[in-house]
């Protein structure tokens, strides 16, 4: 049977190769060279061995061509198997991730930590961050990055000691104890001028009047409940027997 897929083979490929080889013209249906490719096809040689001889790759005899041919036929057939197991696990891994309500943002968001993590885990992550790293180290004890910092302080020191710093941090300090002053101020007068107006005789004749009208009020409310108990009047006058329809 090998022997008959390589003779097969080599006569395609003779086939291919003759119809390569034909021009525009020759395969014309109004030219007159028309029956040149069954010609042609009528001309190929079918010899078995020859072609086997020619097909088969270099170094390698029969025997091993068609051990590795029955190896490949294995292998491929495991890969389709294999197929159909995992389409078959991701159909249970769906049904499952169905009851338990996991939707596909939760997939998602887990397939980008997992990403994440295995980014950070990874050799070219690790080693960029030893180089930054690195880096950092070089240019925090270069003699540019030292003498740009020994700068600084020395402008914050000078700016600190200056005497227009020190005036206007005596300013904001007068200025912050001036108006806790003056709030207290304004407190304890507003206190006392509420005492002030309470003690003054219009205030006491106001509550005066207001505990006046509410003693008023308090009885009116007391005597308009005795009188819907007990109506004057109600008992002295006799029922009428023959009273008018």
């Amino acid at each position: 049977t090998a022997q008959v897929c390589i003779t097969r083979f080599a006569c395609w490929l003779l086939i291919l190769s003759a119809l390569c080889s034909l021009s525009l013209t020759d395969i014309n249906l109004n030219s007159p060279n028309k029956g040149l490719l069954s010609d042609a096809m009528t001309d190929v040689p079918v010899d078995s061995a020859a072609s086997a001889r020619t097909s088969a790759p270099e170094g390698l005899t029969l025997a091993e061509e068609e051990e590795l041919r029955s190896e490949l036929a294995k292998v491929e057939e495991e890969i389709g198997t294999l197929r159909q197991v995992l389409a078959a696990k991701e159909r249970h891994c769906g049904e499952l991730k169905r009851k338990l309500g996991l939707t596909p943002l939760d997939g998602l968001k887990q397939n980008l930590s997992k990403s994440w993590h295995d980014v950070q885990v990874s050799n070219a992550y690790v080693k960029t961050s030893e180089k930054l790293g690195e880096w950092n180290d070089k240019v925090t004890q270069s003699d540019l990055y030292l003498s740009a910092s020994s700068t600084l302080e020395d402008w914050n020191e000078k700016l600190t000691q200056s005497e227009a710093y020190k005036k206007t941090q005596e300013t904001l300090s007068q200025a912050g104890q001036k108006t806790s002053q003056a709030l207290s101020n304004v407190g304890s007068v507003i206190s006392r001028k509420l005492g002030d107006m309470r003690n003054s005789a219009t205030f006491k004749s106001f509550e005066d009047r207001v505990g006046t009208i509410k003693s008023r009020v308090v009885g009116s409310r007391e005597n308009s409940t005795d009188g819907l108990h007990s109506p004057s009047g109600a008992g002295d006058k006799p029922p009428q027997d023959n009273a008018p329809f």
